[in-house]
């Protein structure tokens, strides 16, 4: 049924994956240029900023696609919510945990990628970046797609153990 725990971790899932649309993953300045890197979902965007903190024309803005991680956590959102409503069947269930937390996982090796190989070669600072908020929804949606699964497997076995009596 829809309000079993297991349907409140991939709701909570599907919100993370969201947010993760909106916030910035990954951030790197340089100091001395006033260069910033943010990297968000659907891009990678270097900017240069005053010692104000205003923009400026001054120098070259970058901008690279990073589409591939908007993707992916719009692909690992529908497959929760998709794996919300088969409740009646739990071994679909679990097979599509299985598989969101093949994407989630490719979502983390794609944005630590994004971040530490193409974002590095945009700007040169001794900083390696700070990973912002985006990031670490990345390894709360992992955590609770596997909190999902064991309870989708509780439920299973709990089932079978009914089934074993009759």
């Amino acid at each position: 049924m829809i309000q079993r725990i297991q349907s409140v971790f991939l709701f909570l899932l599907v919100l993370s994956m969201v947010a993760i649309l909106f916030l910035p993953l990954w951030s790197k300045t340089d100091t001395t240029t006033g260069q910033v890197v943010e990297l968000t979902a659907f891009s990678l965007d270097s900017h240069f900023y005053t010692e104000e903190g205003e923009a400026t024309n001054e120098g070259k803005a970058q901008s690279q696609g990073a589409i591939a991680i908007g993707l992916l956590a719009i692909a690992a959102a529908v497959i929760a919510l998709y794996e919300i409503f088969q409740f009646k069947n739990r071994f679909t269930q679990m097979k599509l945990g299985l598989f969101n937390a093949l994407i989630l996982v490719a979502l983390l090796g794609v944005t630590f990628y994004h971040a530490h190989y193409v974002g590095d070669e945009l700007i040169q600072s001794d900083d390696s970046g700070t990973f912002e908020a985006g990031f670490y929804l990345i390894i709360l949606a992992l955590l609770l797609n596997a909190l999902a699964n064991r309870f989708i497997k509780r439920d299973e076995d709990l089932v079978r153990s009914m089934d074993r009596l009759r």
